[in-house]
């Protein structure tokens, strides 16, 4: 029989002086403590608690707004505090976040601003129902003496800035520009390639859609494109071969698309379902997650340039951030004062979120509810960091858990919840007991991320 000894040196334990006390073995890692996990768990829950407590989402807005509702915003890449909005009454206004004040407002259009982007070398491209693209400079000596807010909107036209202007055949409904070359691509009744240095559109790259409402460049892979159309498809295209690559054509029609700036080959929708989809443009025939809890039309949406996050707009009134690779929001904005959201973005680094909705104000948010502005210490920002992991660590327990999810909703978009929640049930049960009480096998059980897909054209 062997038997294992402890053996310590008495070296360790004999006092060196006769005022130093006798040294007892003892194990500081704090892991080992018995209490250890309790101590954490009561720190995870107090963190949850001051989290919610000190969440003010709400920035502020822009300025005065503008006169009409505002249905684009558009970001300066190379900047993070400059930003452009175009309204449904034409102008087009150009912000300074930092001050929240504009610095340029000018006419651009006839009728509705559609579409509208700030190009990564030539300026601002803007376009709208007057059939004509117009490319604008984003400096404010090239607009002249500065004019009075009320002049700009009694003025029919405004030429100062404008550099040039593409004449087209329809009205255009949305507009994007190549990451680095000189072109950009417009929607509207046909899907059309333009070239900076010519008058004319290069191609068109329509293929069997009534009307194009959006186009998106692909921010990674630039040659690559994707539409969506009101006849309820998407369909990728390859400037490179000036060709469609695929369609899929889904149960109601997407509103909006954003590309994943970190993964290439993933992109997002808004539909007409309340919900949004994360699509592979390797694999149409499925979505890769399902983003609920929306309960109207998602009318705009967005990916933080860290890919981790999206943003979605609304025409419920609200504003809702995902995890990419989550379901359910784990935020929601709103005001009482907001009406239906048309245009959101996060900002390029992807600490606020700008929204633009039909009561004609422009307002910033916070990306993070509780995440304060100022500059913190290496002490707070440690605290914070390890906040964070202990929320993480426990976000399944049920109190943290109760405490992170709760929010307070309009009234009407509680109650629409409730009935949405009640009416999806009866489907299920429906659809149960029809399996139930048919032949085995007649009715198939569809995955729910198949379920929108009415097919693809080109199968694999």
């Amino acid at each position: 029989m062997k038997i294992k000894t402890i053996s310590r040196s008495a070296d360790t334990y004999v006092p060196a002086r006769n005022t130093q006390e006798s040294a007892m073995p003892r194990n500081l890692d704090p892991a080992l403590h018995p209490f250890e996990r309790a101590r954490e768990y009561t720190k995870a829950v107090t963190a949850t608690k001051l989290e919610r407590m000190f969440a003010r989402p709400f920035v502020g807005q822009l300025g005065d707004g503008h006169r009409d509702g505002v249905y684009c915003i558009a970001k300066n890449y190379k900047t993070t505090n400059q930003i452009a909005s175009g309204s449904g009454d034409g102008i087009i206004k150009y912000w300074n976040m930092t001050s929240r004040q504009e610095s340029l407002s000018f006419k651009a259009h006839y009728g509705m601003v559609t579409g509208l982007l700030i190009t990564p070398r030539r300026g601002m491209l803007s376009c709208g129902d007057d059939k004509s693209i117009k490319l604008w400079s984003l400096e404010c000596e090239d607009f002249g003496e500065e004019v009075d807010d009320l002049d700009v909107y009694r003025s029919n036209k405004s030429s100062q800035g404008l550099l040039k202007v593409f004449d087209g055949e329809h009205g255009f409904l949305g507009l994007d520009h190549h990451f680095t070359d000189d072109v950009f691509v417009t929607g509207g009744a046909a899907i059309q390639l333009w070239d900076m240095n010519r008058s004319n559109y290069v191609s068109n790259l329509s293929w069997g859609a009534d009307n194009v409402s959006n186009v998106r460049f692909n921010k990674t892979e630039t040659n690559i494109l994707a539409s969506c159309g009101s006849d309820n498809s998407i369909v990728l295209y390859d400037i490179r071969t000036n060709t469609p690559v695929q369609k899929v054509v889904t149960a109601l029609r997407a509103n909006d698309i954003s590309w994943n700036p970190m993964e290439a080959f993933n992109f997002a929708t808004g539909h007409d379902d309340h919900n949004a989809y994360l699509w592979d443009m390797r694999d149409l025939s499925k979505s890769l997650n399902i983003y609920k809890d929306h309960v109207s039309a998602v009318t705009s949406l967005d990916f933080s340039p860290t890919g981790q996050e999206l943003v979605t707009g609304s025409y419920d009134k609200t504003i809702r951030i995902y995890r990419t690779r989550e379901g359910h929001s784990r935020d929601i904005y709103h005001t009482k004062r907001m009406q239906r959201v048309f245009a959101v973005c996060f900002t390029t680094d992807s600490r606020y979120i700008l929204s633009g909705s039909d009561d004609a104000n422009v307002r910033l948010w916070r990306a993070n509810a509780s995440e304060k502005s100022n500059v913190k210490s290496a002490r707070e920002q440690a605290k914070l960091n390890y906040d964070n992991k202990l929320k993480e660590r426990y976000k399944y327990m049920p109190e943290v858990r109760r405490i992170a999810r709760h929010r307070h909703l309009p009234i009407v978009v509680k109650k629409a919840l409730q009935i949405k929640r009640v009416e999806l049930e009866s489907l299920k049960k429906r659809e149960e007991n029809n399996r139930r009480n048919t032949r085995e096998g007649s009715v198939p059980r569809v995955p729910e991320k198949e379920k929108h897909i009415r097919g693809t054209a080109i199968k694999e």
